[in-house]
């Protein structure tokens, strides 16, 4: 497993991409050799906490978002015009910004937005992909938080580059500002504090050749009963992708439409798959590429969708207290997809409050839970691609664990000897590519005591709180062993199968948390 710390080269010509037209991707979306790229899944960076810890909440007490901070969610849809930017407010006052705007407006609307609703920090900067109306503010964004805020927690990224100079500003900032940054695929997970984040799209190995719109960030964020799909600008083979793979348990409340409402999105058997009561799309009054397109508003009004649209509602917020949404815009305008173009236009960066326009009730048989792929449902952290060099913090006070190489190459640590648990050997650097070798990378948890021990329900998680539960009737003897492998297998006897689909022990060091099904921690070993 490599870690690749992210370098810019100059380019000799750099072409500034405004993305996002109705056809397939511009040819001038190529790879350059800057291209952020695998440094092996679960790596994490050196001297940088985990997301969870490198993310606090924002405390400020003077935003004005008030709900936020009272146990709801908040998803403000920006009016950014030809373009994307949607601000989360989570439920401790956590903030993710997914996507920035436009390249002309370098991140002015957006950031007056972030100012008068008083968010003093980005916990969670995710580019959905490398389009130049999705990052066009990227880099202000990060100059201003890194600057004049209380920064940005970590940088969320599908891993395709561009050759565009808006591209290249978004990666110097990175770099400038010391920023880390995850690649970031399907399967992996946010930890946006009191929000079931999950990471549906792109796979590790990318749609159609690595097409930026197929291979966008996908989202679904639950929130009690209420549950939310953000797609960036996935198309059809993203969609096709999405429901061949999870199905009917996509379903969800609210969709934000992929790109923009082009024809070549919201497709029939993806509509019918996510089944959203509510649809929100981003895109200009006069939108040069025709978004949202008759075809894919039409698709709305047979599958009975409201649609809000920010040329016409102006700025939306949809709020949750995990039952009940609240829909507020800047505008009163038609809902009804057959008629949306009836509202007058809202020119972005409008300043003015918004008002309550609906609420909906989501009944308790609306699962909260984010849809399973074929991996476990414990969720793998993004590949870090570029690793902050701050110093951690820890909320431990315990001495960190002692190790040696074992004779199996791995480590082995005389951590926690007087109790009845112990991690005796790990293995964290598989044989070869640690992707391709998964099984390489294993526990082995020995029961010391002198009784036998029940460890059914009992969890084990990284340093980047990917948990694996281990199954009911699992009881290790005295003296016996339990091998935890990270790759795919059948349970046997004390062999045990994460299922993950990426390395989980990252090999220059990581934290080791055994907790009992009681939610009492065992211990906690680093190495």
């Amino acid at each position: 497993m490599k870690r690749r710390t992210l370098g810019v080269v100059v380019v000799t010509l750099l072409i500034v991409f405004a993305g996002c037209a109705s056809s397939s991707p511009s040819s001038n979306q190529t790879q350059p050799s800057s291209a952020p790229d695998s440094a092996g899944s679960g790596d994490t960076p050196i001297n940088a906490t985990t997301p969870s810890t490198n993310s606090p909440a924002n405390t400020s007490e003077s935003r004005q978002s008030g709900p936020a901070a009272n146990g709801t969610f908040e998803i403000h849809s920006i009016n950014v015009g030809q373009s994307d930017s949607t601000l989360i407010i989570g439920p401790t006052n956590q903030t993710m910004l997914i996507d920035t705007g436009d390249y002309r407006d370098d991140g002015e609307f957006v950031l007056d937005y972030l100012k008068k609703h008083d968010i003093d920090r980005i916990d969670y900067l995710v580019t959905t992909h490398p389009d130049a109306d999705h990052i066009g503010g990227n880099a202000a964004v990060i100059k201003y938080y890194e600057t004049k805020a209380n920064g940005i927690g970590a940088v969320y990224d599908p891993g395709i580059s561009s050759s565009s100079q808006t591209y290249e500003d978004y990666l110097d900032a990175v770099e400038k500002y010391d920023i880390t940054l995850y690649e970031t695929h399907a399967g992996d997970s946010i930890p946006f504090d009191g929000v079931q984040t999950q990471v549906l799209s792109p796979p590790e190995n990318y749609i159609e050749g690595e097409d930026p719109n197929q291979n966008s960030i996908v989202l679904r964020l639950g929130f009690g009963h209420t549950s939310f799909v953000l797609p960036g600008d996935a198309e059809k083979g993203a969609e096709s992708h999405l429901t061949d793979e999870y199905g009917d348990r996509l379903n969800s409340t609210v969709l934000k439409a992929g790109h923009h409402g082009s024809d070549t999105s919201s497709t029939n058997p993806y509509l019918d798959a996510v089944d959203p009561q509510v649809t929100l799309i981003s895109s200009a009054y006069k939108s040069q590429y025709g978004h949202p397109s008759p075809e894919a508003l039409h698709r709305f009004g047979e599958h009975d969708i409201e649609v809000y649209w920010t040329a016409t509602h102006g700025n939306i917020v949809v709020t949750s207290d995990g039952h009940t949404i609240d829909i507020a815009t800047q505008e009163k305008a038609p809902t009804d997809p057959t008629s949306l173009r009836d509202g007058d236009p809202v020119e972005p960066g409008t300043d003015g409050p918004v008002s309550h326009r609906e609420s909906i009730t989501v009944g308790s048989g609306l699962s909260q839970n984010p849809p399973e792929g074929t991996s476990t449902p414990a969720a793998n952290t993004p590949t870090p691609v570029r690793s902050s060099t701050s110093t951690p913090t820890s909320e431990s006070s315990e001495t960190p664990a002692t190790t040696r190489i074992a004779s199996d190459g791995g480590t082995e640590s005389g951590v926690n000897e007087s109790g009845p648990f112990e991690v005796t050997t790990i293995h964290a650097d598989a044989e070869g590519d640690d992707r391709e070798n998964l099984n390489d990378e294993y526990l082995v948890l020995e029961n010391t005591g002198s009784t036998s021990l029940d460890v059914s329900g009992w969890t084990v998680k990284d340093g980047s709180s990917r948990e694996y539960t281990i199954s009911s009737g699992t009881v290790i003897e005295a003296g016996e062993t339990l091998t935890l492998y990270t790759g795919e297998g059948t349970d046997a006897g004390n062999d045990l199968y994460w299922g993950s689909g990426s390395a989980i022990w990252n090999n220059g060091g990581d934290t080791i948390t055994v907790t009992n099904a009681q939610d009492e921690q065992v211990l906690k070993e680093e190495y």
